[in-house]
């Protein structure tokens, strides 16, 4: 029962936000806070637009990307024809994966760069294939031989590079296609060039709605921001002509708005990120009648104008706040997330768009998930038990052996022995039927998220590399911009208190 008098007038109602506590907000809608988060301190809020302020349709995006990128091939680099009639599934790609250009391989990492399971075209290594390649060395993340997966926009690269692999050696050298990591560079380059010339992005924009997500949502978070004193700032490497048509099919009429620039206080396309934290590149105005850059000196940024390139000294010297006072919102981990904890002061949140159905699954396999950690902790109970047993048996073989004891008690002694063994065998027995249960029900767990991969966040009992990534650069992340407008722009988000192992 609200008490009398409590009530607030809408205007204020929109400034303090949905004052329901968090338990009240479904998970899938949550924001999951890494860093203790002060909202009240953060004066400017800036947002990438693709798969941040602009989700998109996932299966279908991908489906144009390779149906491009494989006439690219076939057009430019004189690919085989065959090569369209592949199956490309696109289950075969998740966040986080790590392509080897030397071996042909694809594969996941835990937190610790531990390569768990690892494919080969489309048959999976064995533990010994694995261990042999990737055993002896630390997998450097940098070197040429790698390409890490942390974007969506990388999916179907991995999809085409799989389906490819795998005809490649089936094929032999009539496969007609390059070696592993000439083939990979290939996809990579046409891909590339399938978002630059705009060969990509124009059929986008002309079917909207089949590729773009429109959250109904979004405008009010937009605006319960800005009536909280936020200032808000766009800042996408699109360039102009596509991200105004993006965002003006997401945010034109909405709350009665004519435009959509009229929610945001700054507009940066074009930005070249990272190269916008780290590169000293100089501000252009747009001009959005004709796409073009007008000549002269920005010397200050303005509500009324479009911009393009820059950096962010410049923009933080222009606009007046810097550091920790600026929340970025993005959704690549390199481009947006890790470059700003790094060298900068900014805080950061990030756009999970698949957490959504990690939630889902994690939700509906909720009792299978807790009986693999009550099996987990009977297991460690058990293989302790069948360590004392093991240290037991050569106790009582150490005193035999010593032979200077009397005939009863090495009598005693050799009953002792023979009991032991039969403990240990009957505790060896049982671990051996519970690690048949334990992998049994982790294998169903991880085929619910995918068939393939499992989660993109875990690996085994680990976090994956991806997940262990979001962890240590996001201080925020959630699945969708709009979540935010559950909560009050003044929230302070605080983190949940992660215990040590020796605290568990």
């Amino acid at each position: 029962m609200v008490a009398p008098g409590s009530e607030l007038d809408p205007h204020l109602s929109a400034l303090v936000g949905d004052t329901s506590s968090e338990s009240d907000v479904p998970r899938r809608n949550r924001v999951f806070c890494n860093r203790n988060l002060r909202m009240n301190q953060i004066e400017m809020i800036g947002f990438d637009m693709d798969y941040t302020l602009a989700l998109y349709h996932q299966a279908k995006l991908e489906e144009l990307s390779i149906e491009l990128t494989l006439g690219k091939l076939i057009d430019k680099w004189g690919y085989p024809t065959e090569i369209k009639g592949l199956t490309y599934d696109p289950q075969w790609a998740i966040r986080g994966l790590m392509v080897d250009r030397q071996l042909g391989n694809v594969f996941k990492m835990d937190r610790h760069s531990y390569v768990g399971r690892c494919y080969h075209g489309y048959r999976r290594l064995t533990v010994d294939e694995r261990r042999a390649a990737y055993g002896n060395e630390k997998i450097n993340l940098s070197s040429d031989r790698y390409e890490w997966i942390d974007t969506l926009f990388g999916l179907p690269e991995v999809v085409m590079y799989i389906a490819m692999v795998d005809w490649t050696d089936r094929h032999g050298p009539g496969s007609g296609l390059p070696p592993y990591d000439r083939l990979f560079g290939d996809i990579r380059t046409a891909i590339d060039e399938a978002h630059r010339d705009d060969t990509l992005k124009s059929v986008i924009k002309s079917k909207l709605p089949d590729y773009i997500v429109k959250d109904p949502m979004l405008a009010e978070t937009l605006h319960k921001l800005r009536s909280a004193g936020k200032k808000l700032f766009v800042l996408t490497n699109s360039l102009w002509d596509y991200t105004d048509a993006v965002m003006s099919y997401l945010l034109d009429g909405e709350r009665k708005a004519s435009s959509w620039r009229s929610y945001f206080d700054y507009i940066i396309v074009g930005g070249n990120k990272p190269a916008f934290f780290n590169e000293q590149r100089t501000f252009a105005v747009v001009d959005p009648a004709t796409n073009k850059l007008v000549p002269g000196e920005v010397k200050q940024l303005s509500r009324d104008k479009v911009y393009q390139g820059g950096n962010v000294m410049d923009f933080e010297a222009m606009t007046q706040i810097r550091g920790d006072r600026v929340l970025y919102i993005g959704d690549h981990i390199y481009g947006d997330i890790l470059r700003l904890r790094k060298h900068h002061m900014w805080r950061t949140a990030m756009v999970l768009q698949e957490l959504e159905r990690e939630i889902a699954v994690a939700d509906r396999l909720e009792a299978q998930i807790r009986d693999l950690d009550l099996l987990d902790r009977r297991h460690r109970n058990l293989e302790s038990e069948i360590d004392y047993q093991v240290m037991r048996q050569k106790k009582i073989q150490r005193l035999l052996d010593e032979d200077a004891t009397n005939p009863a008690m090495r009598s005693k002694l050799e009953e002792a022995k023979r009991s032991t063994r039969a403990v240990l065998e009957s505790w060896r027995d049982r671990a051996s039927l519970m690690n048949a249960e334990v992998d049994a029900l982790e294998a169903k767990v991880d085929r619910t998220y995918n068939p393939y991969w499992g989660s993109c966040l875990r690996e085994g009992n680990e976090n994956s590399r991806f997940g262990e990534q979001v962890n240590d650069y996001a201080d925020l992340y959630t699945s969708r911009v709009s979540n935010v407008g559950h909560y009050s722009p003044l929230r302070y988000f605080r983190a949940p208190r992660r215990p040590m192992p020796h605290e568990i």
